[in-house]
Formats: C-alpha cells, structure tokens, sequence
C-alpha cells in the first residue's frame, strides 16, 4: 500500500474522523509529556520499571501521532498534508527535547528548562487544533503566508527609494566602515528609472497574490480530485513568488548591476506569468474573474518590457 494512501478493506477516508483520531492521540501525547515531567520533577528517581513504563508509553504516544498523520491521503491535498506533517513533526520534536531536558538535568527540582520544554510539547499539541481542516482551507492560509512576506519585501523596498540618495542610511558611520562617499552606495537617476520598472513587478506580485487569494477564497473547492490538484498547483507556484520577489530585491540596491536586475526581473514575470495562467484554467476563477487576470498579465508584461528598454544599452 502507497504511503498515506487507503489499502484494500479499508473503510473510505473520511476528513472529519481523521481530526477527530488526530486530536486524541495529541490529547494522549500531552499528558504523557506531563506524566513524564513530574516524575522528574523531584527526588526520589523513578524506579527502573516505571521509567521503562513511562518511556514506553511516550514512545507509543508518539507512533500513534504518526500513524494518524499516514493515515491521511496525498489525494487530500499535498499543501494540507505538509501542513500536519510539519505541525506533527513539531510534536515529535518538543518531546524529544523534553526527553534531551529531563536527561541532562540534575534531579532536585522541577528545572525552567523542563516548565519550558514540558510547555513546548502541550503548545506543539495545542496548535494542531488551528490547522486547516481541508486543501482549500490550506491552501488559502499559504497564500496569506506569500502575501504577507511579499508585502513587507514591497514596503521595504519603497521605503529604501523614497529616503533618498543614500539608500544605506540606516547604517552607522563606524571606524570601520569608513565615511561613505563611495558612488556603489548610492543609486544614479538612471537606476531609479530602471527600478521604478521593477517595482512595477514587485507590485503586479502583491496584486496577484491578493486576487488570487480572494478568488480561493470566494470559488477554491476541495471536493474532487480535480480541484485538490488545482489547488496544491497554485499553491506551488505561489510559494516561488516570494523568494523571486527577494532576489530581484536584492539586486536593486547599489552598486547596481543591469544584467542581474534584468535577469531577477524576468524571472519573476515568468513566475508571475505562470501563476496566472494556473490560475486562469483552474476552478477558482470562473468567468467573473477573468478580466484581472488579463488586467495583470498585461502589467507584468508592460513592466518587463521596461524593464528590457532601459536596460538595452547598459548589457
């Protein structure tokens, strides 16, 4: 039987009693963090056989935590299932921790470090109760994730070209650095009209990560295989917006190099562009829709053209 998927003889998967097995075995593993906690709390030592029965009870715990997670199918949504992946493998992580905690420290009181790994696993546990409950659900939380990281990347960015001349400002005069009438600091008035195109494209990115996010919202469904897959497909390529947008970020500040801005660029527009048409043949974006997708492909498009004028000369 393939990984997560449901086997011959099995009953059909059913959402809502994966939540409810996944609960209990993390209801289970948090009290097994306690049991273990306060039986370290204070002299005397465990005797021999109750540590083998605490430790196999934390083990049992723990298998029963990735059991319930193998139980829930690929064909759920991959953007769901890296979802619980990760908040169980957090799971995992804070007992061992608190396993590592209880190890090393002397027995004879309950130390900070324990409160705090012991609080670790319960909060680990805790938090699984705010997943998303399916792939549409997931899928607009990474979203939201996206748009919120390449929000701050554009503010930042404004910020830098509105302070002025000196886009190092922020940083101290020092000893070692010198006094900085170095022109690699600085960005020329042909820079600012090339990045001003870039900008366009940092923009189009925020923009299509919005509209995006609210047609999820307003139309993602994930009631068939087909719509899953569309989902997790733009929630993919989703994910290569932000770390486009930081390196063409990154490549805007001086000493500016033409040939990286513009290669950054039109990495960015091809993933932008490419985010589009996912979404423009998916479930999410009915008719109604339409007409933003066109709207932001062409500005991607214009901003890159400008963005291939001014450097044309400079390559």
């Amino acid at each position: 039987v393939a990984e997560g998927e449901p086997g011959e003889g099995r009953e059909p998967f059913e959402l809502p009693r994966f939540w409810d097995a996944l609960g209990q075995t993390l209801q289970v593993t948090s009290q097994e963090a306690t049991k273990l906690s306060l039986a370290f709390s204070r002299p005397p030592l465990p005797s021999a056989e109750d540590c083998q029965k605490l430790s196999e009870d934390v083990q049992n715990a723990i298998l029963a935590v990735a059991t319930v997670y193998y139980w829930l199918p690929k064909g759920q949504g991959t953007t769901l299932r890296k979802m619980v992946r990760d908040a169980a493998t957090e799971v995992v992580e804070g007992m061992i921790q608190l396993t590592d905690t209880i190890l090393n420290a002397p027995v004879e009181s309950l130390s900070q470090e324990q409160l705090i790994s012991t609080g670790g696993v319960w909060e680990a546990c805790e938090q699984v109760s705010n997943l998303p409950r399916d792939n549409q659900a997931a899928v607009v939380s990474a979203l939201a994730a996206c748009l919120g990281v390449v929000k701050d990347a554009v503010e930042e960015m404004e910020h830098a070209l509105v302070e002025g001349q000196d886009p190092y400002g922020d940083i101290m005069e020092d000893e070692e650095l010198g006094f900085r009438g170095n022109r690699d600091t600085y960005w020329s008035e042909a820079d600012r009209q090339l990045l001003s195109s870039c900008m366009g494209l940092m923009k189009a990115s925020k923009a299509c990560l919005k509209k995006i996010l609210a047609a999820v919202k307003a139309h993602g469904k994930a009631d068939s295989p087909e719509q899953i897959a569309q989902l997790d497909d733009l929630a993919d390529i989703a994910n290569e917006i932000s770390p486009s947008v930081d390196e063409l970020a990154l490549s805007m500040y001086p000493p500016v190099s033409p040939l990286a801005v513009r290669l950054n660029a039109a990495k960015l527009a091809s993933v932008l562009k490419k985010v589009l048409e996912i979404a423009k043949t998916s479930h999410v974006c009915p008719p109604s829709e339409e007409g933003w997708v066109q709207f932001l492909t062409g500005a991607v498009d214009h901003n890159m053209n400008k963005v291939k004028n001014f450097t044309q000369g400079q390559l």
